[in-house]
This record gives C-alpha cells, sequence and structure tokens, in this order.
C-alpha cells in the first residue's frame, strides 16, 4: 500500500501523527517510524494491536504503508517536512474512525467486564501509557475501541532484554538559581496580581466540533473561561445540531452530547475535582483530535464596569458561539 496525499497533521500527542489516504482509496492515522519514539514504537503498536484483535477487543485495522520520498517537499511547516523526510520508506497505518469520539470517563461507563479485560491485557503488554488522563480509548459506532499501543512492551527499549533494566539511574547534582525575593504584590498572599484600574486577567478557549476532522470544518459548540484571580473556572456549551447534521448528516448526536457534557463536569467533578483550578483548566483544553475538541488558548482582561468572570463567559458566548435559533444570554 502507497500513501497517495498528506491529508492534516494531529497535533494530539508528541509523534506528530496524520491524517493520509492510500492508494487503497482509505484514510489512515499514520504513525511515523521518524518521529521521536523510533521504529520501535511501531512494533510495539504492531504487537499490541494484533495481539488485542486475538483476545476479541476492538482496535482498528493496521497496515503498512509506503511514503513516497516526493511527498515532503510541498509541505509547508518545517516540523512536518522533517518528520516526512525523516520517514521515507514504511510506516505504521492505523484505520481511520471517522466522527470518533475520545472516551471520557465522565461522559460514559464502561461495563465492568470490559474494565477488567483492559486492564489485565495492559498488564500483560506492559502498556504504561492508559491512564484516566489520557485513556487512549475511542467511542465509535457506541463501542470502545482501543488506540495507542506505542509505549506497550517497553522492555524492548533498552540494551538489557527484560524488564528489569528500567531501574532508574541516580540523577545528577546541578546548580540551581537561587529564589528570587518575595514580590509586594503577593506578600499577602495574593494568588494573582490586580490591576488598579479594575480589571483582571483571565484565559479562555473555544470547545469546537470537527465532525469531519479530514475536512477540517469546526463548529464552535462552547467556551471554557478560567481567572486565577476570581478563583472562577466554568464552561457553556451549545450545540447547534443542524450545523452538525450540515457537515455529516452521519454524525453521532448522542456521542457528542455525552463529550460535551464531559467537557462540564470535567470544571467541578471527576479525578481533578481536588486539584486547583488552573491544572483542571489546561486539563480540559489539553490538545485533541477527535470530533470534540479545544480550540487554542488565548487572553482576555474583564471589563472595568463588573470585572466579573461569569459576564465574560457570556459575552464569549454569545459572540463566538450563539447562533440565532439559541436564545439570548
Amino acid at each position: 500500500m502507497t500513501v497517495t496525499r498528506y491529508v492534516t497533521p494531529l497535533r494530539e500527542g508528541g509523534s506528530l501523527p496524520a491524517l493520509i489516504e492510500a492508494d487503497n482509496l482509505g484514510t489512515y492515522v499514520m504513525k511515523f517510524r521518524g518521529a521521536g519514539q523510533g521504529p520501535l514504537a511501531l512494533v510495539a503498536e504492531i504487537i499490541s494491536g494484533e495481539l488485542a484483535r486475538r483476545l476479541g477487543l476492538r482496535t482498528p485495522e493496521l497496515v503498512v504503508a509506503e511514503l513516497d520520498p516526493r511527498i515532503p517537499g510541498s509541505e509547508p511547516d518545517p516540523e512536518i517536512q522533517d518528520l516526512l523526510r525523516a520517514s521515507e520508506g514504511l510506516n505504521l497505518g492505523v484505520d481511520f474512525l471517522p466522527s470518533s469520539v475520545g472516551f471520557d470517563p465522565l461522559g460514559w461507563t464502561a461495563e465492568p467486564g470490559f474494565a477488567s479485560q483492559l486492564l489485565w491485557f495492559d498488564a500483560l503488554v506492559h502498556n504504561v501509557d492508559r491512564t484516566w488522563r489520557n485513556p487512549n480509548l475511542l467511542i465509535w459506532h457506541r463501542n470502545i475501541w482501543l488506540i495507542d499501543h506505542g509505549a506497550a512492551l517497553y522492555f524492548q527499549a533498552g540494551n538489557r532484554p527484560g524488564p528489569a533494566r528500567m531501574v532508574r539511574r541516580p540523577r545528577r547534582c546541578r546548580l540551581r538559581r537561587a529564589p528570587a525575593a518575595p514580590r509586594p504584590d503577593r506578600a499577602r498572599g495574593d494568588s494573582a496580581v490586580s490591576d488598579p484600574g479594575g480589571t483582571e486577567v483571565f484565559e479562555y478557549a473555544l470547545v469546537r466540533a470537527v465532525p469531519r476532522v479530514e475536512r477540517g470544518e469546526p463548529i464552535n459548540v462552547g467556551v471554557i473561561v478560567y481567572s486565577q484571580r476570581y478563583r472562577y473556572l466554568a464552561v457553556r456549551i451549545g450545540l447547534d445540531p443542524a450545523r452538525l447534521l450540515a457537515i455529516d448528516p452521519a454524525a453521532d448526536l448522542d456521542a457528542v452530547r455525552s463529550a460535551l457534557s464531559a467537557f462540564e463536569k470535567g470544571c467541578t467533578e471527576g479525578p481533578l475535582a481536588d486539584r486547583p483550578l488552573g491544572e483542571r483548566f489546561r486539563w480540559l483544553t489539553a490538545p485533541r483530535s477527535t470530533i470534540v475538541q479545544p480550540g487554542p488558548v488565548h487572553s482576555g482582561l474583564t471589563s472595568g464596569l463588573t470585572s466579573d468572570p461569569a459576564a465574560e463567559l457570556s459575552h464569549l458566548f454569545d459572540t463566538l458561539v450563539r447562533t440565532p435559533s439559541q436564545p439570548v444570554s
């Protein structure tokens, strides 16, 4: 099989996989042997994925695809071009599951039997990369699919066979810079710097639905606002089903609603409920490449009249998300 078109990079994770088309008319997520993890990660992906399939666990089809050396030259991004040039030849393709949604325990519940099988399987292949923060599971056609096993079989990455070589090496001592003197505005225990003019800095990110990732047509369906000063974190969701179905009539509305509800619950519930608001905000806005994903984080200043982050949330929702069919805040 040969790659015929590089569609778009998927910037979730550190290996920079991409969506590609092949000469068999299929669409695949390609994982490159020139990525930082190296070809052994692709070996682990194939062994673990095929073993999971033999055990009855749902995993996308895996294929080996040839990357033509003429493709990298037209990519404008230097990082992507370097990756493609280092990956000319055979690479790994994972069957693309269109309109799939990333599994989130706040939006879905796994059957206890399946959860036990998954835990046993990860122990069998030494998969250390499936965590509650990054479950590496997709919801597709209302079933849970396993993906991303490149970190499994970790013992093959060293010089000695077997897990024994994973013993940590002692860290070298390094000189550290002396801590700076405390700033006057922090001496009173303030959590952030206040502006005498009455405005405060806040951060926000849009929540987007991308029903056809390969087409790159996002729809704004929500906004997240975080203010350190006011200890405020909230998200407001407004899905317009007609707009979503206009782009992809086959979109699974129930799956999209479940994924969006996970964003709402993530502000107050889940494993991060007792963590600082800033950590929760970074988790909610971490890059994702499925049908529901956060946009880039931006900054703003609250209005000098209200200094109310909740008012800014309503303003951003009305300006960037609300459609004519939805009521004004």
